[in-house]
């Protein structure tokens, strides 16, 4: 895929992705009414899980449009650091320190094992 054509696919991937995430935290809003962030620790967990697998089942260089429109573009806009660190702040400055513990900590740690069976499971397939 040529450059402003590649650059045009992650600029509409990644506008798919922060509609995803819309989509879940407004989903989630429905039915989760605690003050943690629930929606926005598992898209980082589903995002990390799927980089993960799309970097190692995707991982032969004809692919690598495939990854950058999907890595980049989709799970760029569809995870949420910059919201993260937001809500957990936010925890924080309410008193709520154990759910800004467990929102850093699950998003980090669980994130980083989702990441591991991600790359593990697209080595399978891929």
């Amino acid at each position: 895929m040529s450059g402003l054509a590649m650059i045009v696919g992650i600029g509409a991937t990644g506008a798919l992705g922060a509609a995803a995430r819309y989509l879940t935290v407004e989903w989630m809003a429905r039915w989760w009414r605690k003050p943690f962030p629930l929606a926005i620790l598992l898209i980082n967990v589903i995002g990390a899980f799927l980089l993960g697998f799309l970097t190692s089942a995707f991982a032969a260089p004809a692919q690598l449009d495939t990854r950058l429109l999907l890595g980049v573009g989709f799970l760029g806009g569809y995870t949420t650091f910059s919201t993260l660190s937001y809500e957990t702040v936010a925890l924080a400055r309410r008193g709520d320190l154990l759910y800004a513990w467990v929102n850093v900590g699950g998003s980090l740690l669980v994130g980083v094992v989702a990441a591991a069976l991600g790359l593990a499971l697209g080595l399978h397939v891929g």
